[in-house]
C-alpha cells in the first residue's frame, strides 16, 4: 500500500535514490537538476527541511511499503492562503494514475493541514501527462499573466480554487 507522506530526514536516501533512478526520465519534460544536485544532495536535502520547519513549503513523499519512494509532491511558497503545486512519480508508476490520485489527495490535505485556499501549477507544454493529472483535479488554465517558464521550456500555469466542492469549477455559479 503506498502512503503519502510528509517529507523528513529519514527520506533522504530514498529520495535520492529516486532521483537518481528517474533523472533521464524527468529530464524529458522538465529541465534536468544538473550534477551540482546530486553532489550536494545532502545540504540541499537539509535546507528543504529547514524551509518545511519555517512553514515557507511543505514537501512530501509518496512511498511504498518498502519505504521507496514512487513520487514527490510539493507545496511551496505558502503565503496568503495559496501555494505552488510541484509533483514528479517515478517512471515505473506513470499511466496508472498514481499521480492523479495522490494530487487529488494533497488538494484535500491541504486547506485543513495548511490553510490553503488556492493551489497553482506550472506546466510544460509537451508534458500532456501532467496536464491531465491537473484537469482531472479541478485546476484549469490560468494566468499569472503570460506563459509559464520552465527552465527554458514553455508552459501554462494552472490554478485550482480549493473551496469549490467536488466538481465545481470557479465561476459555475454553484456554490
Amino acid at each position: 500500500m503506498v502512503e503519502l507522506k510528509r517529507l523528513c530526514a529519514q527520506h533522504a536516501p530514498a529520495v535520492l535514490a529516486f532521483e537518481l533512478a528517474n533523472r533521464a526520465f524527468f529530464a524529458a519534460s522538465v529541465t534536468d537538476r544538473g550534477d551540482a544536485f546530486f553532489a550536494r544532495f545532502t545540504d540541499r536535502f537539509e535546507a528543504l527541511l529547514a524551509e518545511q520547519e519555517a512553514g515557507v513549503c511543505a514537501f512530501h513523499v509518496l512511498l511504498d511499503e518498502d519505504g521507496s519512494v514512487f513520487g514527490r509532491f510539493n507545496l511551496l511558497d505558502l503565503e496568503d492562503g495559496t501555494a505552488e503545486l510541484g509533483y514528479r512519480v517515478a517512471e515505473h508508476v506513470t499511466g496508472r494514475g498514481v499521480a492523479t490520485a495522490t494530487v487529488r489527495d494533497l488538494c484535500r490535505l491541504a486547506p485543513t493541514a495548511y490553510g490553503l485556499r488556492t493551489l497553482r501549477a506550472a506546466v510544460a507544454h509537451r508534458n500532456i501527462a501532467s496536464r491531465k493529472v491537473l484537469t482531472r483535479n479541478g485546476f484549469i488554465a490560468a494566468g499569472p499573466a503570460g506563459p509559464a517558464d520552465l527552465g527554458g521550456k514553455q508552459g501554462t500555469w494552472y490554478r485550482r480554487d480549493l473551496t469549490l466542492r467536488a466538481g465545481e469549477r470557479a465561476g459555475d455559479g454553484h456554490r
